[in-house]
């Protein structure tokens, strides 16, 4: 645990049901005061996490991998992600046509990795060109605007695929890659803390995501009329779709789609990944670098 005479660390965190295992402890647990009193949590949507390291206006926030090419001085927090090793259900290209009828996509502003990832599929997998707008996340209004809508989070899983055409991005890019895709991490800004503190607070997010997968029926209880989705639905997505490991697999499958994004100048070159060390292994002086 931190020391409580350092000034509280203020984490920006995203307000999606994805993210509710990862802030059980913060939220829900017996743990909750007084880790309150360590950290200062807000919430916001994936592009203002990133947006308030950047102006260092919070001290640690679970950001869109992109955001890491494009905010200096980021230290990625070791083992906790939301990434996909498949199907994510909540990344989805939505059109009434088929995919090489489509020459412009709305993109969800929340969330600039999915932007990317979506123009990846298109110039690399699909192969053709296409247009991009940025929208706010209203399926009907991206629709009358574009051939094709990105949707992400919420709004992605309360489509009505029925209706439409979609492509599930997780999928896709597994289809296309062989491998997962990473679409958020917890960082900090590195002049925040020193390596030690970092390695415990990597540790208090760790287990609130232990703690949060081992609740996910109340999670789904509570989310199930938020979204008018049956909490079983929202169980399978939390167990079925989302993976919160930041394992090996998933760190291969993060560098190829930076190679990718730099190749077709999506993103700026990304700079080497900054892990802070393990708890158990502080041995060491250096940040993990790969």
């Amino acid at each position: 645990i931190l020391c409580l005479s350092m000034p509280r660390l203020r984490v920006s965190a995203i307000s999606y049901l994805n993210t509710a295992p990862l802030m059980w402890n913060f939220e829900q647990s017996s743990r909750r005061d007084s880790l309150r009193e360590e950290f200062d949590v807000s919430y916001t949507i994936p592009s203002r996490c990133a947006q308030m390291l950047a102006e260092e206006s919070a001290d640690i926030g679970i950001i869109p991998v992109a955001a890491y090419a494009t905010i200096p001085n980021l230290v990625i927090l070791p083992d906790v992600a939301i990434a996909s090793k498949g199907a994510v259900r909540s990344i989805l290209l939505v059109s009434t046509k088929p995919i090489d009828e489509i020459r412009s996509v709305a993109l969800d502003s929340s969330s600039r990795s999915s932007a990317a990832l979506i123009q990846i599929l298109f110039a690399k997998y699909w192969r053709q060109e296409v247009r991009y707008v940025s929208a706010e996340p209203d399926l009907i209004r991206m629709l009358s605007i574009c051939d094709a809508a990105l949707l992400i989070g919420d709004p992605a899983l309360q489509v009505d695929r029925s209706r439409y055409v979609t492509w599930d991005l997780g999928e896709e890019w597994r289809a296309f890659t062989g491998k997962p895709f990473v679409f958020a991490f917890w960082a900090a800004r590195a002049a925040c803390a020193d390596e030690r503190e970092l390695s415990d607070a990597a540790q208090v997010f760790r287990e609130s995501r232990d703690q949060g997968l081992h609740h996910i029926a109340e999670i789904a209880a509570v989310w199930a009329p938020k979204l008018r989705l049956s909490k079983q639905e929202i169980a399978r997505y939390l167990e079925g779709n989302i993976h919160y490991f930041l394992d090996q697999e998933n760190l291969a499958g993060m560098q190829l789609f930076f190679r990718y994004a730099t190749e077709l100048g999506i993103l700026p070159p990304v700079p080497e990944l900054r892990i802070a060390s393990p708890t158990q292994n502080r041995n060491s002086t250096e940040f993990a670098r790969f």
